[in-house]
């Protein structure tokens, strides 16, 4: 009886333990496989596989159209012009090969890209919605009446995708030798930090002056309505196109001045341009950034200064092109690589006007050398080349490019190059800049 009262203890002892730790198993072994999941996940990242594209159709140099004319040499202070031929309306049913047959690399439809964090986000910000139809409109509608109600003797466009706080002097400059040398101009500056309480305070004192100048957030369906840019960034609104390594902000820039230039006409500049003389007898123009030493002709375009009427067929093919050729991972190859491309395509071809300038005319001072315009003169001799060197640029060109990227930190020593030209294009010269 009393072994029997024993066993059956021990079985009550097992079956209140097994009991007990069923429910803690059970959880731990919940626990070992979301850590196991999460682990996994954590580490392995979807990223696209592209496909490879092809490669590109065009070299930077101008090339021999068979049975057409080559790009000719340089001649003064025009490089080459061709044909013109007025540019067909651009409807929906022209843009059904882009949806038919698209020639760059993507991923199916139904495989969402996965962004880098930093890079959806600021994707989103972009791309962020208008929160009524109301706002969606007012792009259009605010820039049409600024055209209308004002009088304008040209249309100038920048753009400004950077916070408020990051326009500085330097951009500040840019406008101010725009109004310099075309007091009766208006200019449009497409930018979302801008229209803002801080953004109208500091383009107020040019308002104040009775300069034509307005900020307007920018409206990208309509900007982009009926052109090939319209099917890319819708692409990119789904996720279907991926942005790169690249900032997006700045091909962003790179598409929407083509766009702007493509549906109203007039001229666009960056905002590290600074404009040294009128460029109303200019019409049609795009300015080569270098030119080869042998055979005189350009071998790179720059997209900084572009001048053109309304739906020029030229806006037309470096829209096309950036749709079709659109690449996030590479510096420059939606922008100065894009239309140095384009245009050695279609020179020769006829249904185009547009005029090649030498570099002189906005680029005369090549990157590598710009930090030589913010030096000062080290004795007299060296006074005399940088007078020399000043009058040659206000004599021969029509803007002044400061590369951002190589000359934003330097400082400006006493009697510069840049000195000199900020005292003769400034509006308010009531501060002293050491730097732009």
């Amino acid at each position: 009886m009393t072994k029997l009262h024993h066993r059956f203890q021990n079985l009550k002892s097992c079956v209140f333990g097994y009991v007990f730790w069923l429910p803690t198993s059970v959880f731990a072994l919940f626990l070992l496989v979301l850590l196991a999941s999460n682990g996994f996940s954590v580490f392995y990242i979807d990223l696209p596989v592209p496909a490879k594209s092809s490669p590109e159709s065009a070299s930077l140099l101008p090339e021999n159209l068979t049975g057409e004319k080559t790009v000719t040499k340089l001649a003064s202070s025009v490089m080459h012009a061709v044909k013109e031929e007025k540019p067909s309306a651009i409807l929906k049913a022209n843009l059904l090969p882009l949806l038919q047959k698209p020639n760059f690399s993507m991923v199916p439809v139904d495989k969402p890209l996965v962004f880098r964090p930093k890079q959806a986000r600021l994707t989103r910000q972009i791309l962020r919605k208008p929160r009524s139809r109301t706002k969606a409109k007012r792009f259009s509608t605010k820039v049409k009446v600024f055209f209308q109600n004002s009088k304008c003797e040209s249309r100038f466009f920048m753009t400004w995708i950077s916070s408020v706080e990051s326009l500085g002097d330097r951009e500040l400059l840019a406008i101010e030798s725009v109004f310099k040398t075309h007091p009766k101009a208006c200019l449009a500056i497409v930018s979302n930090s801008l229209v803002s309480k801080r953004g109208s305070a500091v383009l107020k004192p040019f308002l104040d002056k009775g300069f034509m100048l307005i900020a307007v957030n920018p409206d990208f369906n309509y900007i982009f309505k009926n052109t090939y840019a319209e099917m890319w960034f819708n692409r990119l609104k789904k996720g279907n196109v991926d942005p790169g390594v690249v900032a997006l902000g700045q091909n962003l820039s790179n598409l929407l001045r083509l766009a702007l230039l493509y549906k109203y006409g007039g001229v666009y500049i960056d905002t590290d341009i600074i404009v040294l003389k009128s460029f109303y007898n200019l019409r049609n123009v795009i300015g080569a950034q270098s030119i080869n030493s042998e055979t005189k002709s350009w071998s790179r375009l720059n997209n900084a200064v572009l001048i053109f009427d309304k739906q020029h067929p030229l806006l037309h093919k470096f829209i096309q092109e950036f749709a079709l050729t659109f690449d996030g991972n590479k510096w420059g190859h939606n922008g100065p690589y894009l239309v140095s491309r384009v245009v050695a395509r279609v020179t020769g071809r006829p249904g185009f006007n547009f005029t090649v300038l030498p570099p002189s005319a906005f680029y005369p001072v090549d990157w590598r050398r710009i930090v030589n315009l913010f030096q000062g003169p080290g004795n007299k001799m060296d006074s005399k080349s940088l007078h020399d060197e000043l009058d040659q640029i206000c004599r021969q060109s029509y803007a002044l490019h400061l590369w951002n990227r190589h000359s934003r930190n330097i400082r400006i020593e006493e009697g510069c190059i840049i000195q000199h030209i900020i005292s003769d294009r400034c509006i308010f010269c009531n501060s002293s800049k050491s730097s732009l």
